[in-house]
């Protein structure tokens, strides 16, 4: 009995857990099922997507290729009409060039008639010159020589005497104006005559100090020439040093380092080179001071300050003894009250009167003449063309384009030729004096000629039975042409020929 309800439990336990289990199967079966229809779902969804998104993609491609074909043909099209163009210019270009080459041959025929034709003229008037100097006996050249040599004996009195009336009425009136205008213009410009006169000589307390400037075994001085650029002298005059050097900035640099270095009693290459930067910071700041004092005086202003550097460079600049910057900033005034005289711009005149010299600032760094030196400088800074055309002429080497460029070089002359104002030796003055006489003597007829008003004037004597009045005048031309080709002088010379006849007879 007890074994059959154990038996009987187990298999009823046996039996539940049985129907549990498939119990549980067939809710997990259902349950995998709606997970499986779900992810079907998902496919299919995804499927229809990805088939919506390749016709999509289909339908641009063949949209793009389209667009594509239709470019394509609009690109042959303009290309077949560009190369019916090229092919119509072709044919335009070959049939100019048939008609050129038709043209050419033509001219060259015809300049081989025009040839013959002028040589066959040419021959025809030599035979007839030929045969004009054989009746006549008479060269072509000695018939010319008689004809003019008659017509100007015949008017030779006539010509002197329209000549004289001309030089009375007009010359005499345009000098007195012209005195007048240059007198006033001088008078308004009241500036310092002083020139300038560059230091290159350095004094010392004693000769002891040569030493010490010399250095053991000269390295004190050779580290200051190296470094400034120039020579000491350190000879036998007393208690004095010389600096020589062609470059006036190197001098005064040198100057300015060897006073500083007197001055603090120290003297080695330490402290040269320390005296040496001190002495370029100090030119540089007086080159700048002496440039912008230069443009205040006249008043130039909005000029850049790198050309108002290079203007107080002039400040070390001498011309004939003649300081640069001075002689600028008198031309500048001068210019300006030239101006204002005759109407022209006096702006401009004084901004070509003060940098008319500005090339001579660097001319010692560039190759060239001063003037063209200065048009390139000008050019750089954006000059104004009416300031460049007025410089560039102040020596005649452009031609004369505005009126202020004839004002600017008046206005250079009139400061260069003052009395005082440039320095020369005695033998360079006696030179041309005698070139001034020897080129007035060099002509037939003269009996003497006198250089005077220190080479500013030559007064030439003829002899008056060789040269008559007509022949003075042309003479004098002849004279001062040959001074103009063949002699170099500041201003301008006048040349006064004067013919004499003196009658003497004897009461007795």
């Amino acid at each position: 009995m007890g074994i059959g309800l154990i038996v009987t439990a187990l298999l009823s336990i046996s039996a539940g857990a049985l129907g549990g289990y498939f119990v549980r199967q067939s809710i997990a079966k259902k349950q995998l099922n709606t997970a499986e229809g779900r992810v079907e779902k998902i496919i299919e969804e995804a499927e229809k997507k990805s088939q919506e998104t390749i016709l999509d993609a289909k339908n641009k491609a063949v949209e793009i290729l389209e667009e594509a074909k239709q470019k394509e043909k609009a690109r042959e099209d303009q290309i077949m009409r560009l190369e019916q163009r090229l092919e119509k210019r072709e044919e335009v270009l070959d049939k100019k060039l048939d008609e050129l080459e038709v043209g050419k041959n033509n001219l060259e025929r015809k300049i081989e008639e025009i040839r013959r034709i002028k040589k066959e003229t040419e021959l025809a008037r030599k035979k007839e010159l030929e045969r004009l100097e054989k009746i006549a006996g008479l060269s072509k050249v000695q018939a010319k020589k008689i004809l003019l040599q008659l017509t100007e004996e015949e008017t030779r009195d006539l010509i002197a005497d329209k000549i004289a009336k001309l030089e009375k009425t007009g010359m005499v009136e345009l000098e007195k104006k012209a005195k007048n205008i240059m007198t006033g213009v001088i008078q308004k410009y009241a500036g310092s005559h002083a020139s300038e006169v560059m230091t290159t000589t350095v004094s010392i307390p004693s000769d002891e100090v040569k030493g010490r400037i010399i250095g053991r075994e000269g390295r004190n001085i050779k580290s200051l020439e190296k470094m400034t650029g120039v020579e000491i002298i350190v000879d036998d005059t007393p208690e004095a040093v010389v600096i020589s050097g062609f470059d006036p900035v190197r001098r005064e640099t040198a100057r300015i380092a060897l006073e500083k270095l007197l001055g603090d009693g120290r003297i080695h290459p330490t402290k040269i080179e320390e005296a040496v930067e001190f002495a370029k910071k100090e030119i540089n700041n007086k080159i700048r001071e002496a440039g912008e004092a230069a443009a205040y005086d006249v008043g130039v202003a909005g000029v850049d300050p790198k050309l108002i550097h290079v203007l107080g460079r002039l400040r070390y600049r001498t011309s004939f003894g003649q300081n640069a910057l001075l002689h600028s900033l008198e031309v500048a005034h001068l210019s300006g009250a030239l101006a204002a005289e005759l109407g022209a711009d006096v702006s401009v005149a004084k901004k070509a009167g003060l940098f008319h010299d500005i090339g001579k600032a660097v001319d010692h760094d560039i190759q060239g003449t001063h003037v063209e030196i200065g048009i390139k400088i000008l050019n750089k800074f954006s000059m104004p063309k009416s300031v460049i055309d007025a410089v560039k002429s102040h020596h005649e080497d452009y031609p004369f384009e505005t009126q202020e460029a004839f004002i600017i070089a008046a206005a250079d002359a009139i400061s260069a030729s003052r009395p005082g104002a440039r320095k020369d030796s005695l033998e360079n003055y006696l030179k041309r004096l005698e070139e001034l006489e020897s080129v007035a003597t060099s002509f037939e007829g003269i009996e003497k000629a006198y250089a005077i008003q220190a080479g500013r004037e030559i007064r030439v004597f003829v002899k008056p039975e060789e040269v008559d009045d007509l022949g003075a005048i042309k003479l004098a031309r002849e004279i001062a042409d040959k001074i103009e080709g063949e002699l170099k002088y500041p201003g301008e010379i006048k040349v006064n020929v004067l013919r004499e006849t003196r009658s003497v007879e004897f009461a007795r």
